[in-house]
């Protein structure tokens, strides 16, 4: 063999080898979930402080950080109906230190907001579903009408003039009315408010008939008299209230329900990617969690990555095609 030949085949060899040590602490950190993390993690939530989704942020960031020996940051990025906080960790490395807070808005906002910063599905990875709401359907005491089939029989008998509240446009509770109004073939006015409170003040001042809402935020109203509930549009009775039918009973097949979970960056490796759901999945089943989620009219669900990013296609699936019939479009 040629010497030079030789002695460039040598140096070749010698840089391979160099290249591959330099290379094999990436390999090892991303086969080696567990030396993660070396450093502080952040959980954005796509709201302001205060509000169920901060909460429960707050108590999963304190179990983490006792799992993790590493403070879990709650950042707070709020604005455009929670797309500004998604497209922060859409945008972030998908190393496991930044995570966020999602909520039913994230399978909504693909069908409802054409400009969106982000590929919902492209972008981002469910990391675990961590709990649970449900939608009730409640009336006003005055409207004569106390099951879902005396609903349906009197809205068919006064089409156009039965309305219903909602928190706001485009949420799930909005979007859920939309679904009963084209699953029953009845017709209801969709009413927007800004919250819950206002929504539920009018209702029990008579103003508007019907309100769909987080079933745990309007029960105290229940509980005193000044509403009642005709249902809830979940596919199983709640835990904290299971005497409350389901609108499903009546029109088969609907189901609408609050999600809140944590996703992440997408291309994260897939061995850390399990180890944060399985973490989360261990902090939802805390005591302290659970505790605090019943308080809250949540049930905590702390599903794998696998679970929750089957149901983030199968949410988006829905409600595209509740959108699309509805012909729903925000101002």
């Amino acid at each position: 063999m040629n010497p030079n030949s030789f002695s460039r085949r040598r140096a070749a060899l010698a840089t391979l080898a160099t290249a591959a040590a330099a290379a094999f602490p990436l390999l090892a950190q991303a086969q080696a979930p567990d030396a993660w993390p070396t450093k502080p993690v952040k959980l954005i939530v796509p709201f302001t402080a205060g509000g169920p989704t901060d909460t429960v942020a707050r108590l999963i960031a304190l179990q983490l950080q006792a799992i993790w020996k590493q403070p879990v940051i709650v950042d707070y990025k709020p604005g455009a109906g929670t797309t500004v906080g998604i497209n922060a960790v859409a945008k972030s490395p998908a190393d496991g230190y930044t995570l966020g807070m999602a909520i039913s808005a994230f399978t909504i906002n693909p069908s409802l907001m054409p400009n969106m910063p982000y590929d919902t599905l492209k972008d981002i990875v469910g990391v675990s579903q961590v709990a649970q709401a449900h939608f009730g359907l409640f009336a006003h005491p005055s409207l004569p009408a106390n099951t879902m089939p005396e609903l349906i029989a009197y809205a068919r008998q006064n089409p156009d003039k039965l309305s219903y509240a909602t928190p706001g446009a485009g949420t799930g509770t909005h979007l859920a009315g939309e679904m009963l109004s084209h699953m029953a073939n009845i017709k209801m006015v969709h009413v927007p408010y800004k919250g819950s409170a206002p929504a539920q003040q009018d209702v029990i001042g008579g103003r508007v008939p019907l309100l769909f809402d987080v079933l745990f935020s309007s029960m105290p109203f229940v509980k005193d008299g000044r509403m009642k509930v005709i249902a809830i549009s979940s596919p199983n009775r709640a835990a904290s209230n299971p005497e409350i039918p389901l609108i499903q009973d009546t029109v088969p097949g609907f189901n609408a329900m609050s999600f809140i979970g944590v996703v992440a960056p997408a291309g994260m490796p897939p061995a850390l990617l399990r180890k944060i759901s399985a973490d989360i999945g261990q902090a939802v089943r805390s005591q302290e969690v659970t505790s605090r989620m019943a308080q809250l009219g949540m049930e905590p669900v702390g599903s794998t990555s696998e679970q929750y990013n089957a149901a983030i296609r199968s949410e988006i699936d829905k409600w595209s095609r509740v959108i699309k019939t509805s012909g729903i479009k925000l101002d």
